[in-house]
């Protein structure tokens, strides 16, 4: 089908422009197709474990050329043969190189066609041909052989990293079943129109986000945000694409077009994720661009300066040292291994329904000393109550609260669904004139009780500071409540109070002591009156708490934080607290999945609410960076030994292929660990 292929291509390019991303070295956008072929040698990007085929296909080059320098080796020592000699043993040798050699010579003169001479595919190609040219045929196969070996296992360790993120490409169904004149029909994804209802039978993934008919329905929703038990949605909740129904049939009505869904947009952050670098990577890369050239010219100096030094100077010797020399020094641990790292802890976070924006974002985290968190919605639940109303006996407690609600209808606060929900139908005869919100102290408005009426008095609904602003006297301490208090004033008049609560969330507690065994200091910034806020921090044991601050209160927070050289990362709305977000140096999203400006403006998305994540998130970067800085550390120590016993003449080629390979080996089986290990 068309839109099949063109899917498969979707995903297909998405998977290698992540794995291209970690295939890039010494600098070299070059990257080994050759690889990439049998990597998708099944058409489907399969992974090896579900295709033996594949696995033996991807192994047979360094298969045939193991076994030919086998037999070679087995006949130059062991078994030695008088036709195996002169020109019949070189081209033997040759042809034991072909398979492992000729992708990688090929990939070093496409290099140099794009002035990128000094590759890794180049440091390989002259060594090995160099051993060939002092007539040591059994190493010089013998390195191209173990390099291609790698080159294999790099493949599979990208894979394996990719895993998790890959697996969200299979969330989207390319056909989904629609209802059509009371008639099923199936149609493609991307053809189905806002307002269409799709029909979804038990086991089925939704292709396209909507809203949800039936009266309630069970999904599986692990892939989005990494939770395995079934989320129950009722009638007229959203419900996203990627989702899988689990009982009865249901059906959805459309409201966003297949490429805006929030599944699409994970997607697009997930590929864009990889072109963020994290400063460790960024610094590696560079590092090679330089690096390799001095190692060449360094290889040549070694070579023909003891020339003028040396009294029995043998010139197949020292060429032979530079060989090694080369082969040593080739940066392969370093610049596979480290992006691996880092994209092996991009997908653990996936897999946690956890999205970095970048790798960046992971040494960021790592490094983080503050959390400063908004308190509503992500600790506290964020689903308010009404608990009492406490109005001046003057006022008709019903007109007011309806005047109230009728203004609240306004606002998306949690605080005005909790009035509306309270209170009842919103009586639309009460006109409103000169809504205006005031950021971080309320709602104000003229109101007249009937249409009829021309003028209106003065209605504000708000906190005890947008009391203060008007200038309307009130004879109750504020302080002396502990619930979020909603003040009400008319025609100039203090009415009196409402008095909300919200319930903290059930993994709070758990958060704020992680943090504190990570050794981060936390901080609770709100708008909510400073008694909610105490009371909540100090129930959960949280360093630091404010209340009563204003949209720029929170930011000469953060500033005074960061004046003191401290990192700090923001946990909250991502868009109504936007310039915290921007000045702190992570900014972390809750219920990415809410909000499509969320995940467009935070660095970190938690694709759930639960704060548990947050310290999750923290772990992860360390880990993440403590298998990079074990990787680094391990590459230069072995290096510069062997690199060390070369030059001196005390390495053969051997030693070279374990500086080289086996370092880049240990370090990628080291990278891939992140998959396993407990993020918690």
């Amino acid at each position: 089908m068309e839109h099949k292929h063109n899917y498969d291509t979707q995903g297909k390019q998405l998977c290698c422009t992540l794995e291209d991303k970690i295939y890039t070295k010494a600098g070299s956008e070059d990257l080994t197709k050759h690889q990439h072929e049998h990597n998708d040698d099944d058409g489907h990007g399969q992974d090896y474990s579900h295709s033996k085929s594949s696995l033996i296909k991807t192994f047979l080059p360094s298969i045939v050329s193991l076994v030919l320098l086998f037999i070679a080796i087995a006949l130059d020592n062991w078994f030695p043969q008088q036709w195996f000699t002169g020109w019949v043993r070189i081209i033997w040798y040759v042809v034991a190189y072909i398979p492992v050699g000729l992708p990688v010579l090929i990939d070093a003169v496409k290099s140099i066609a794009k002035r990128d001479v000094f590759s890794e595919f180049f440091l390989m190609g002259i060594a090995t041909i160099g051993a060939f040219a002092i007539g040591e045929y059994p190493e010089g196969v013998a390195v191209m052989l173990f390099y291609a070996v790698g080159e294999v296992f790099q493949s599979l360790a990208v894979k394996r990293a990719k895993s998790n993120i890959k697996t969200l490409l299979d969330q989207r169904p390319d056909e989904v079943t629609i209802l059509r004149n009371n008639r099923t029909q199936t149609v493609k994804a991307e053809s189905v129109h806002i307002g269409e209802i799709i029909q979804l039978r038990p086991g089925e993934k939704l292709g396209l986000d909507g809203e949800l008919l039936s009266e309630t329905a069970s999904f599986n929703t692990a892939a989005l945000t990494g939770e395995s038990m079934p989320d129950t949605k009722a009638k007229g909740e959203t419900v996203l694409a990627g989702m899988i129904n689990l009982n009865t049939v249901s059906q959805v009505k459309i409201t966003t077009a297949y490429t805006d869904s929030k599944l699409s947009k994970i997607l697009e952050l997930v590929q864009n994720a990889t072109s963020q670098k994290a400063p460790t990577e960024l610094f590696i890369r560079k590092f090679a661009k330089i690096y390799t050239p001095i190692v060449v010219l360094l290889a040549v100096a070694m070579c023909v300066l003891p020339y003028f030094f040396v009294a029995d100077y043998q010139f197949s010797d020292w060429l032979y040292r530079a060989l090694v020399f080369l082969v040593i020094s080739c940066p392969c641990a370093l610049v596979i291994s480290i992006p691996l790292g880092y994209f092996g802890g991009i997908g653990a976070a996936s897999k946690n329904g956890i999205l970095f924006k970048g790798s960046n974002f992971l040494d960021a985290l790592a490094n983080i000393q503050n959390v400063v968190m908004d308190k509503t919605g992500t600790m506290t639940e964020g689903v308010f109550k009404v608990q009492e109303v406490v109005f001046d006996k003057a006022f008709d407690q019903s007109e007011i609260l309806q005047m109230v609600n009728a203004l609240e209808s306004h606002s998306t606060h949690p605080v005005a669904t909790a009035i509306q929900e309270y209170v009842g139908t919103v009586d639309y005869n009460i006109r409103l004139q000169n809504i205006e919100e005031i950021a971080g102290q309320g709602l104000k408005a003229d109101i007249n009780l009937f249409a009829e009426q021309t003028g209106g008095k003065e209605l504000l609904v708000g906190n005890f500071k947008l009391m203060n602003k008007f200038s309307i006297a009130y004879n109750i301490d504020p302080n002396s409540i502990v619930y979020t208090v909603i003040a009400v004033a008319y025609d100039k008049k203090f009415v009196g109070y409402i008095t909300i609560a919200d319930s903290i969330k059930e993994d709070a507690q758990f958060t704020i002591d992680k943090l504190k065994s990570l050794h981060v200091k936390t901080t609770m910034l709100s708008g909510d009156k400073s008694t909610v806020v105490k009371f909540v921090a100090e129930k959960l044991g949280i360093n630091n708490a404010f209340g009563d601050l204003l949209p720029e209160d929170k930011v000469n927070k953060v500033k005074a934080l960061k004046a003191k050289n401290e990192t700090v990362a923001f946990v909250g709305d991502g868009v109504n607290d936007a310039p915290v977000v921007a000045l702190s140096d992570v900014g972390i999203a809750m219920g990415g999945l809410g909000s499509d400006a969320t995940i467009e403006t935070a660095d970190v998305v938690i694709q759930d609410d639960k704060p548990s994540k947050i310290p999750m998130a923290i772990n992860i970067g360390k880990q993440t960076k403590r298998i990079v800085w074990q990787n680094i550390s391990m590459a230069f120590v072995v290096k510069a030994i062997v690199l060390i016993l070369g030059a001196g003449g005390l390495a053969t080629m051997w030693e070279a292929v374990f500086a080289d390979v086996g370092v880049a080996l240990l370090a990628i089986l080291n990278a891939v660990r992140i998959q396993r290990m407990k993020t918690n």
